[in-house]
């Protein structure tokens, strides 16, 4: 039996907060599936909030015994130095205090979003054509002067609205988020975002 986990930031809050961590637990199932992880997926768990995965992924590692166990969460901030140093980054963070690292865990246990989901999302700009139609404006999904996992927390949420705002579905964090990204393609992604083919060497090497 697969006994691998990874714990997932996403999930609302709010009213429909099972819902949508149900919608995330499935838009990340279909994105393993297309990066060839079908058959020998983990176990995907939305814990909401960041403070709620950590809390999860300690849990579960310290009972762990030849299991895999990961937390798959927003990097917050770009990363300034090695990706692969992902407990040091995680130490450097200003606005988060709760991170400490537990003892025996490894720096391929933390997967990073650099620097949010968002990130993903317009890293695949065919697929939101797709997604989007016509009435998709793609001038703010092509930052001139920055690669996009230098872009601070909030540009790229910034240039998904700008760029579906005359769109009839304009994007909203929440369900459209997951429906978007059971849709992106892996390719696309590892190809524009260093970080993301982190976590396709990572997982090819682990499960």
């Amino acid at each position: 039996m697969n006994k691998n986990a990874i714990y997932l930031e996403g999930g609302a809050t709010g009213q429909d907060s099972k819902e949508v961590r149900i919608r995330c637990q499935q838009a990340f199932s279909k994105l393993l599936d297309k990066m060839g992880f079908e058959g020998r997926k983990p176990k995907l768990v939305a814990c909401g909030g960041r403070e709620k995965v950590f809390t999860r992924y300690c849990t579960e590692h310290s009972g762990a015994s030849g299991q895999y166990i990961a937390m798959w969460i927003d990097s917050e901030e770009p990363i300034k130095n090695d990706i692969e140093k992902a407990w040091e980054h995680l130490g450097q963070l200003k606005d988060v205090k709760f991170f400490s690292k537990p003892e025996g865990a490894n720096d391929d246990q933390v997967l990073f979003m650099t620097t949010c989901m968002e990130t993903w999302i317009i890293a695949d700009i065919e697929t939101l054509k797709d997604y989007y139609g016509d009435k998709l404006n793609t001038n703010p999904l092509n930052p001139k002067s920055q690669t996009l996992e230098s872009m601070v927390r909030g540009q790229a949420l910034e240039a998904i609205q700008k760029a579906t705002l005359n769109c009839n579905n304009p994007y909203k964090k929440g369900v459209e988020s997951y429906k978007i990204i059971g849709k992106l393609n892996p390719s696309s992604l590892a190809l524009r975002l260093p970080s993301f083919a982190r976590v396709k060497r990572i997982l090819n090497e682990r499960l």
